[in-house]
C-alpha cells in the first residue's frame, strides 16, 4: 500500500520550517518599526499642515513632499555606506560585509526610537508656540524626524533583506524576502490598532483623548510620539534577545539520517554556514 505523501517530508522540508520558524522573531521585531513609518506618512503630514509652509513669497512647501526625505537618504547614503563604512569596519570585524546584517538591523531599530523622541519634542514646541503666541512654526523644524528615520531604514529595511537572502535555504530566498514586505502590512495595522487604544484608554467623560479632536492644536500628539519612542526602546531590547536566540539556534547540527530516497542528507546546504558564522557576533 502506497503510503500518503502527507504523511511524509523530507529533510529538507522539515528544514524549510525550522529556518522559517527562527526567522519569525527577527520578523516580528521590524513591526514596531513600519508603525512608526506610518506615522511619518500621517500624523507627521498633518503636523506639517499645521506649521508654516511658505518658503518664499509665491512656493508653499506642500508637507506630504517630506515623505521624500527619507528614500532622498537612502539614495545618498547607501553609496556612502558601501563605499566608506564597509571597507573601514571590515578591517576591525573582519566581517565581509563590515558588520553582520543582525548587527545592521539591530543598529536600524535603535536609531528609530530617536526619530519618534524628535518628533515629540518638536511637536511639543510646535504646539505651545502656537498656544502662547499664535505664531507657527517653519515646516522645517519636523525634517529632522524624516533625517533620522531615513538612517534608521537604510540599516534596518536593507539588513532585514539582506539577513534573509543570507540565512535562508538555496530556494527560499524569494519567499522570505516576500516577508519583509508583510512587516509592512503589519506595521500599519498596528498602527491603526494603537491610534483607536490611545483614544479609548486616554479619553473619559471630562475629556477627549489624545488624537481624538483631528486638531493637532488640541490634541496631544507629542505624547503619543513618546509613547512610540518607548515601544520603539522596548521593541530593541526584545531584538536583543531574539538575535542572541537566533545566533545561538544556528550552532551546527548532528549527522542526519539518511533521506527518504537514501540521499545523503548532511551534504544538502540548509543554511549559508559561512554567513550563521558571522552572525555569532551580533552582540
Amino acid at each position: 500500500m502506497k503510503e500518503s505523501s502527507w504523511r511524509l517530508c523530507t529533510a529538507a522540508e522539515v528544514e524549510q520550517v525550522k529556518i522559517i520558524i527562527s526567522v519569525i522573531p527577527i520578523f516580528a521585531c521590524t513591526i514596531i518599526f513600519n508603525t512608526i513609518l506610518a506615522q511619518l506618512q500621517t500624523f507627521s503630514v498633518q503636523q506639517g499642515r499645521a506649521m508654516n509652509t511658505r518658503l518664499t513669497t509665491s512656493f508653499h512647501v506642500p508637507p506630504a513632499s517630506l515623505q521624500a526625505v527619507p528614500y532622498i537618504m537612502l539614495i545618498v547614503l547607501v553609496p556612502v555606506y558601501e563605499t566608506c563604512f564597509v571597507p573601514l569596519a571590515r578591517k576591525l570585524t573582519g566581517t565581509s560585509s563590515g558588520i553582520t546584517p543582525l548587527q545592521r538591523i539591530g543598529v536600524g531599530l535603535f536609531a528609530v526610537t530617536f526619530s519618534m523622541v524628535a518628533a515629540a519634542v518638536i511637536e511639543r514646541k510646535r504646539r505651545e508656540t502656537y498656544v502662547d503666541s499664535g505664531e507657527l512654526l517653519s515646516i522645517f523644524w519636523i525634517a529632522p524626524q524624516f533625517l533620522i528615520f531615513g538612517v534608521s531604514e537604510m540599516f534596518t529595511a536593507v539588513g532585514l533583506i539582506e539577513f534573509f537572502y543570507k540565512q535562508s535555504l538555496a530556494g527560499m530566498q524569494s519567499f522570505l524576502t516576500a516577508m519583509t514586505y508583510c512587516s509592512y502590512s503589519f506595521g500599519f495595522y498596528l498602527s491603526s490598532l494603537l491610534v483607536s487604544l490611545v483614544n479609548k484608554i486616554t479619553s473619559s467623560s471630562s475629556r477627549d483623548g489624545w488624537l481624538s479632536d483631528n486638531d493637532l492644536n488640541k490634541d496631544r500628539l507629542d505624547f503619543f510620539y513618546w509613547l512610540l519612542a518607548a515601544l520603539s526602546l522596548l521593541n530593541f531590547l526584545s531584538y536583543l534577545l531574539c538575535s542572541r536566540w537566533y545566533c545561538s539556534s544556528q550552532s551546527p547540527s548532528a549527522d542526519l539520517p539518511p533521506g527518504p530516497h537514501g540521499e545523503d542528507i548532511n551534504h544538502l546546504d540548509f543554511t549559508s554556514s559561512k554567513h550563521v558564522a558571522a552572525d555569532q557576533d551580533i552582540l
